[in-house]
């Protein structure tokens, strides 16, 4: 796999000039905390690193972010559950504590910054099944992709769901962006999202994706978040719309 960097900065949610106000994480960094996460024992279940990285940007997103206390334990296994006494997990949080620290100050002054979302290897054509058993994001290489950040984004919102309590209005174009990404089974019971979603075309490719998770995580802290001066505009993109 290969970590995108910096996708296209043309759009009203970024600022194009904009730099990580903290020291991002290498990549060498980044694969030394998925080899940590991979080193967590069974039955637990890690969270990979572009799932941890939606987590927490899921995280900082909340009204009032949890402390790291509450939300760390879902980085070495997605239902919280307690780790071994025997792990050593110090190494690990430490890594994830600066990414968090990284996301905090890139989100709290409207900045970009890079989502961990890797390249995948071609799959492989489906056999033996029609069409229209594969849903938008299965067809779409960019969803394909971008999905493992989706699923965390996702679970910090099962585990913190203050976010999705917040004026509806407001905040269903953005979270259209992301949760288009995911099955369509997997968004029961949210009507008004779904109807969102169904006016939007597929990215065009990877870096479009990406700079969308960013635009939309940004037009969330807006909402949740918002700065001085700053009216809240999520916006669906004009040349997105289905016609």
């Amino acid at each position: 796999m290969r970590a995108i960097g910096p996708g296209r900065r043309d759009n009203p949610a970024v600022n194009p000039r904009s730099k990580p106000a903290t020291r991002p994480l290498s990549e060498d960094d980044i694969e030394r905390l998925q080899a940590m996460l991979d080193a967590v024992p069974a039955p637990l279940d890690p969270l990979d690193a572009s799932m941890l990285d939606g987590f927490l940007c899921g995280v900082l997103l909340q009204p009032q972010p949890p402390a790291p206390d509450r939300w760390l334990r879902y980085a070495t296994d997605s239902e919280g559950r307690a780790l071994p006494a025997a792990f050593d997990a110090k190494p690990l949080h430490a890594l994830v504590l600066r990414r968090h620290a990284e996301l905090a100050a890139a989100i709290g002054a409207r900045q970009w910054f890079d989502p961990w979302v890797f390249e995948l290897d071609e799959p492989d054509p489906p056999s033996g099944a029609a069409e229209e058993d594969f849903d938008e994001a299965d067809a779409n290489p960019a969803s394909q992709a971008v999905y493992p950040w989706v699923a965390g984004f996702a679970l910090a919102m099962l585990h913190f769901p203050a976010l999705m309590a917040l004026d509806a209005g407001a905040i269903t174009a953005p979270l259209a962006l992301l949760y288009r990404h995911l099955q369509a089974d997997d968004l029961e019971d949210a009507d008004e999202l779904l109807a969102e979603i169904e006016t939007l075309e597929p990215p065009q490719d990877l870096p479009e994706a990406v700079e969308e998770l960013v635009r939309a995580t940004l037009l969330l802290a807006d909402v949740s978040h918002p700065l001085p001066g700053r009216t809240p505009r999520p916006r669906r993109p004009t040349r997105s719309a289905r016609r």
